[in-house]
């Protein structure tokens, strides 16, 4: 299995698990928390030894199934999660809450410590450096409470400024195909030895394929609007004529992300044992290195100038 260093000397599967799936509802039906917890050591099973989850996702639902499914197997996994966004729906970045925060999720992960917490998605001021949090965070890295600390951002502006930083150990960030913005960046978070985890590596489902510009939404992905869909439905279509073969779609979307040697390891959202074996089989595809140039050429002329909105 393919694997690249962590924090304090671990591993890590450069597949992930994106854990924002369970426990959530999709379709009209819920993730029993046995169904999360059979997917999550089916994972493990297969070589997956990094999970990525946060208290919201799924009301604190995420991280208690992780908790149960590896509880025994602790030491073997690397688990990220985050704070910012807590399991009783609030949005709250208060120094004052970040170690009551912290050990909810350790009682949810049924562990004693983190290898890395991120701050999810936080206002720039904190990631600017204004506030304290990262003094607090280095403090708890101190005492053995996380082992690691870092940020999960979405923009080029937000990356800039927290690379400005010499105490970022993880960087969680949205890139893929369609959102090529902060690869210039690789090369300075490689050099800073800082460790990348890409999310959304297919576009909130658009690069597995599996939505048209006629696909309704009710959730969270009912913000795009119809220019938007019509957009990325033409994308795709482009993409799909690019790559020239009628393999699935996802694996060249994640194969262009490894070919990053910047990039430690990709989350996909996995909810279902279908999608946990289409990642594994994308993990183990041989990405043609001739596509990289051409892909990375698609975005510079067709979105870079004109980026889709997220």
């Amino acid at each position: 299995m393919q694997t690249k260093p962590y924090i304090n000397q671990k591993s890590v599967s450069t597949l992930g698990f994106g854990a924002w799936p369970l426990g959530n509802t999709a379709h009209g039906k819920t993730m029993t928390q046995e169904e999360g917890i059979a997917l999550v050591k089916t994972a493990y099973e297969n070589g997956i030894n990094f999970f990525d989850t946060a208290p919201n996702y799924a009301n604190g639902m995420s991280e208690t199934i992780i908790g149960k499914a590896l509880e025994e197997v602790r030491e073997k996994v690397v688990i990220n999660t985050k704070f910012g966004h807590h399991a009783n729906g609030d949005i709250d970045f208060s120094i004052e809450a970040l170690e009551p925060a912290i050990h909810s999720s350790l009682k949810r992960l049924k562990t004693n410590y983190l290898d890395s917490l991120i701050l999810h998605n936080a206002p720039i001021e904190i990631l600017s450096g204004e506030t304290a949090h990262f003094d607090v965070l280095n403090r708890f890295k101190k005492e053995g409470l996380i082992q690691g600390m870092g940020v999960s951002v979405d923009t080029k502006e937000e990356l800039d400024i927290v690379l400005k930083r010499d105490d970022i150990d993880v960087i969680e960030l949205l890139f893929n195909i369609f959102a090529q913005s902060t690869r210039e960046y690789f090369k300075i978070i490689k050099e800073k030895n800082i460790k990348l985890i890409i999310k959304v590596p297919l576009d909130s489902g658009w690069l597995t394929e599996k939505y048209t510009k006629t696909s309704t939404f009710t959730d969270i992905k009912s913000r795009w609007s119809e220019t938007d869909k019509i957009r990325r439905d033409t994308l795709v279509k482009k993409l799909r004529f690019m790559v020239g073969s009628q393999d699935p779609l996802t694996r060249y979307a994640l194969g262009f992300i490894w070919s990053y040697d910047a990039v430690t390891t990709v989350i996909p959202g996995i909810r279902t044992l279908s999608q946990l074996h289409d990642h594994l089989e994308s993990w183990h595809y041989p990405f043609p290195k001739t596509l990289k140039p051409k892909l990375e050429a698609f975005y510079d002329k067709t979105l870079k100038d004109n980026p889709l909105p997220w």
